[in-house]
């Protein structure tokens, strides 16, 4: 159940936490893990102030697809791709399976940058 409020006399409803849910994607749960992803990319690549063409020679894509990556659209890039741009930009990843608590019947997707 979705909470509402009244802001200043605006309707006002509370996002899930997941736009991509919210926004009715059938794939939502993958779809925020790659943009989580995608971000934290997006992040070292400003950090180190790579240019694009530098980020891509480091991550193994074209120019072209770091600009659209770093533009927010990655729909082109699996989830395994953008973990492994990861582990060419020097960070480690650390994959965990576990079991789903009692009260879902179904795992979920979510990503943790430490």
């Amino acid at each position: 159940m979705k909470k509402e409020r009244v802001v200043r006399g605006i309707r006002v409803e509370e996002g899930s936490g997941n736009v991509y849910l919210d926004l009715g994607y059938a794939d939502s749960q993958s779809m925020l893990v790659k943009a989580q992803l995608a971000a934290k990319i997006s992040e070292i690549i400003r950090r180190r102030a790579l240019t694009q063409a530098g980020a891509a020679e480091i991550l193994g894509l074209t120019q072209p697809k770091v600009s659209a990556l770093l533009k927010g659209r990655f729909r082109g890039i699996s989830e395994h791709r953008l973990l492994e741009c990861l582990t060419r930009l020097g960070r480690d990843v650390h994959i965990v399976i576990k079991p789903t608590a009692r009260n879902r019947s179904s795992g979920r997707l979510t990503l943790s940058v430490a």
